[in-house]
């Protein structure tokens, strides 16, 4: 998926926050918003290092989770061979609400979450309401453990959706992301492709 609008920093994380108001009476913080990180799989000190920037509603992300990311993890990160890092991009409300839920569950429970989202992006993402979007959203998280409180009290807090989209700027920003999915595999940028190319490219990393 293109990006083909530019984010004012503070406007953008202004006006998707506000977004979170129509189906909640109140939408408060009241504790400090740690730093906000990048989830990760894999040994720190790996050879072979990729990040990924996807969106939770690019039917293309979707396509990479499933044909190349399943694989991927299964051949090189779960044999320590890669660090697989997944940076999200916000295209819309949608897409930072489901950020948010994910995140809800901590480190342990994200990549588990993330499968459910790109797996059945069709369906939670496809109402035009935002209170069935948001619906959806809670029982994926209920799916993965979480409980109804938590879940309000994740997806409601402004200062971190606000933090969500500063942070997602700026990374965007530092690596002139254009589009996703976008890898970025030792450094270098590469736009989407098959797992046979992305195979090719790490095994040459590996090789050196």
């Amino acid at each position: 998926m293109m990006i083909t609008r530019r984010f004012g920093l503070m406007a953008a994380a202004l006006a998707i926050a506000a977004a979170l108001a129509p189906w909640t009476a109140s939408a408060e913080t009241t504790a400090p918003v740690p730093p906000v990180i990048d989830f990760a799989l894999g040994p720190v000190d790996a050879k072979v290092k990729i990040t990924e920037y996807a969106s939770f509603t690019c039917p293309h992300c979707g396509d990479f989770h499933a044909n190349v990311f399943k694989p991927l993890k299964t051949d090189y990160i779960d044999t320590g061979k890669v660090r697989f890092e997944h940076r999200e991009v916000y295209f819309d409300r949608y897409g930072l609400w489901a950020a948010m839920m994910a995140r809800c569950g901590g480190e342990m429970r994200y990549f588990g979450i993330i499968d459910i989202l790109y797996a059945t992006q069709r369906e939670w993402a496809a109402s035009e309401d935002p209170n069935v979007v948001v619906e959806n959203l809670k029982k994926i998280g209920r799916t993965a453990g979480m409980d109804g409180g938590a879940l309000d009290t994740c997806m409601t807090d402004l200062t971190k959706a606000e933090a969500l989209v500063a942070h997602f700027e700026a990374n965007m920003k530092a690596d002139a992301i254009e589009g996703t999915p976008t890898l970025i595999i030792n450094g270098t940028k590469h736009s989407n492709m098959s797992y046979a190319d992305l195979r090719a490219i790490i095994d040459a990393e590996l090789a050196k």
